[in-house]
């Protein structure tokens, strides 16, 4: 088994600390963001028959912090023509940019949305999961960053032994047997509502 994150959607408080913190560390520009955080909203409220005072409600919100999920069969790395968008040795996809030639299949391609075009540079940009920490035997500076401990990251067999009753995805995230996502989630009581009643991204012009 290679490595995997944990995403806790039960701690997580949309904050969104992790994705600042990777924004200052990979010093990316305003337009690119790697790692995004999904506010999601549902269900309804009514006034109760012959205007007495309690409101009968059912609203909820949740937060999704989402990057690369560094897929076992990564469709980024299907379609990109050069072999620029590769796994490394450690398991973690990202773009060669010396092979890279801004074609930007790999964006289209990915249900996630984790890869991004970089105009200014014609190249291909995403999370790599901070790959030269982690081969010093540190952790994705998100993951270290995130003040309630929502995220973690390690070698999947761990992750699973951890938190043997995390999910593949909640919504907004695509069905997980179309890449094999190395990312697991800790429900909520909001998502699990979400997934039976549906709901929205509240935040999708942000995000």
């Amino acid at each position: 088994m290679g490595k995997a994150f944990y995403f806790d959607s039960a701690l997580c408080t949309g904050c969104k600390t992790c994705e600042l913190a990777c924004k200052d560390y990979h010093d990316l520009d305003e337009g690119i963001t790697f790692r995004r955080v999904f506010d999601i909203e549902g269900g309804s409220w009514e006034l109760p028959a012959g205007g007495g005072p309690a409101v009968r409600q059912g609203v909820y919100v949740y937060h999704v912090s989402l990057a690369c999920c560094h897929c076992d069969f990564g469709v980024c790395m299907e379609v990109c023509p050069t072999g620029a968008m590769h796994r490394d040795e450690q398991g973690l996809v990202w773009p060669d940019h010396d092979k890279c030639v801004g074609c930007g299949y790999c964006s289209m391609a990915c249900p996630y949305g984790a890869p991004s075009l970089d105009l200014e540079a014609k190249k291909s940009s995403k999370c790599d999961g901070c790959t030269g920490r982690v081969a010093d035997g540190g952790k994705p500076v998100c993951v270290e960053a995130c003040p309630v401990r929502a995220l973690e990251f390690g070698l999947e067999s761990e992750v699973l032994s951890a938190h043997p009753d995390s999910v593949r995805c909640v919504p907004p995230l695509p069905d997980p047997s179309f890449t094999g996502p190395n990312l697991y989630v800790g429900p909520c009581p909001a998502s699990e509502m979400a997934q039976e009643q549906g709901g929205w991204v509240a935040n999708e012009g942000e995000v």
